[in-house]
């Protein structure tokens, strides 16, 4: 389930050398190859272009689901995308909604009794990143946070987006491979320790 804060907005930069970044909520935006591989250069703008399309189904995807954003895909694209500033751009989550309402038959809103800021996404819920990384570790998020040497209010953030920045990976990625390794240390001295006492 996306969770859209008022206070996100998509953002786009292009350096001055030409690298593209897209963020949202001060996360990087994925490029989402996994379900619409369309762009092998990534993210574009300001113009209707394969990356342009990218870029639009990405935006869509974090809004709603899958459906809703091949269904729109194209035409998000030129309503949206090809009229952003070329170098920097910002677009609210609210503004991408009301254009998402008003052009996507396939956008169904949650309940009312649920908050406004969620969006109903068909598709299973994906289960916790920041939990499954903590059970896996066999550690609090509390815990977590002293080994990244965070705030404890950023892991908790982590999982309430339920998702985790790239260098926030990496730091868990050898957080988890150093721990691989010291086993393998300890297993080794262990075996040293009985070979000597045999």
């Amino acid at each position: 389930m996306a969770i859209v804060m008022n206070n996100h907005v998509f953002k786009g930069h292009r350096t001055l050398l030409g690298s593209k970044f897209v963020t949202y909520g001060e996360l990087e935006l994925p490029t989402r190859y996994d379900l619409y591989p369309t762009s092998e250069s990534g993210f574009e703008w300001g113009n209707s272009s394969k990356g342009a399309n990218q870029l639009a189904f990405s935006i869509l995807c974090q809004l709603s689901n899958e459906e809703v954003a091949k269904e729109c895909v194209i035409s998000f694209t030129n309503d949206i995308v090809r009229t952003l500033n070329n170098r920097d751009w910002i677009l609210s989550a609210s503004e991408v909604l009301k254009w998402i309402e008003a052009n996507c038959q396939s956008f169904v809103r949650e309940t009312p009794s649920t908050p406004a800021s969620t969006i109903k996404k068909q598709s299973k819920s994906k289960s916790n990143v920041v939990k499954k990384v903590c059970k896996e570790l066999g550690i609090t998020q509390k815990q977590l946070a002293e080994v990244l040497e965070v705030p404890e209010g950023t892991v908790s953030s982590w999982a309430v987006k339920n998702e985790i920045p790239r260098l926030g990976k990496k730091a868990i990625e050898f957080y988890m491979q150093n721990q691989k390794n010291q086993k393998i240390v300890d297993s080794y001295k262990q075996f040293i320790n009985l070979l000597q006492n045999a």
